[in-house]
């Protein structure tokens, strides 16, 4: 699928693209990867990091707001990954018309590139923030996906479509609280803080984040949103294992944040079909007869939702220890 395929990844040098980048490089042989983004720094530091590489390595320095630059740096690609984001909600409330330049005005012109320069599958990476949104991030990342949908109505005759990928906090990204722990334990700290104690999340490692991006690229027909079977864990649990006996502090659930993450909601249950390892929330609407979905797995019931309070798989204390030693 990614043999001798040009692909571009936006927002390329973040946790997500550095480990899109080393695993399709390990794993496929790619023509070439583009790494689009904004900061020539971590641009360069990456290029260190993957020197035996780089005659298959692209650095553009670019901003998604901007159409005309992304334009130029689509010249030739199969494949985009649509990763660049504004993710921190603080800054995203503080800065609210950034965030929408960004998020919003930035996906219309990876969808506008895409249509113009040839662009065969476009996957845009999603959250589980923006399932019934209650901060801006979110609310920006709930536009995003719509547009993204929307998109397969102007492919016409293109061999083209768009899908997106969902999921919540990466296991040890820097949006997730374990850096936040372990900071706090390599100091000596014996109390870790937790905004509320029946919080609970899901645990998705940056491998099963990228398996679910390439089994897009490769499944997708248009308009879908995949999202992978993945098991749940009490933070409070989280805090045990990382610090044996630690004393926890409850300090308060913060603005814009949700007790569970939820990726399936009861009003996306009518379009919903269950697979092995993933769930499918298939359009409304169709708009090309290339979009047909696969249908081979199984419709959920009426008002099922998918969230981590909810879910049928839990870690327990020691599964997260065995799992912060092999994800981390």
């Amino acid at each position: 699928m990614l043999t001798d395929k040009t692909i571009l990844i936006t927002g390329g040098t973040g946790s997500f693209g550095r480990s899109f980048t080393k695993y399709v490089l390990t794993h496929y042989q790619p023509k070439k990867i583009i790494i689009y983004s904004r900061d020539e720094f971590k641009q360069w530091t990456m290029a260190e990091e993957f020197k035996e590489y780089a005659e298959k390595l692209r650095f553009f320095i670019g901003d998604v707001r901007d159409l005309e630059r992304l334009k130029r740096a689509c010249d030739g690609v199969d494949y985009i990954i649509h990763a660049a984001a504004l993710k921190q909600v603080p800054a995203c409330e503080y800065n609210p018309n950034e965030a929408i330049k960004t998020n919003i005005h930035g996906a219309m012109n990876v969808i506008d590139a895409a249509l113009d320069c040839g662009v065969r599958k476009v996957v845009a990476l999603s959250t589980d923030k923006a399932v019934n949104p209650v901060n801006l991030y979110g609310g920006t990342k709930l536009v995003s996906d719509k547009l993204f949908v929307a998109a397969n109505a102007y492919v016409g005759n293109k061999d083209v479509n768009f899908s997106i990928v969902r999921y919540g906090n990466v296991a040890g990204s820097r949006g997730s609280i374990i850096p936040l722990f372990d900071n706090i334990i390599k100091n000596g700290g014996r109390e870790l803080p937790i905004t509320d104690v029946r919080m609970t999340r899901f645990w998705i490692s940056l491998t099963q984040g990228i398996e679910l991006v390439i089994k897009a690229l490769i499944e997708a027909r248009g308009g879908e949103t995949f999202i992978s079977k993945i098991p749940s864990f009490k933070v409070t649990d989280l805090a045990e294992a990382m610090l044996p006996g630690c004393k926890i502090k409850e300090i308060g659930i913060r603005p814009g944040e949700k007790l569970h993450e939820i990726m399936v909601t009861t009003e996306d249950s009518a379009t919903t079909y269950e697979y092995d390892k993933h769930f499918i929330i298939y359009p409304q609407m169709t708009w090309n007869n290339r979009q047909q979905p696969d249908l081979s797995g199984r419709k959920v019931e009426e008002g099922f939702s998918y969230s981590s309070n909810n879910n049928k798989e839990w870690l327990s204390v020691e599964d997260i220890r065995e799992l912060l030693k092999k994800d981390m």
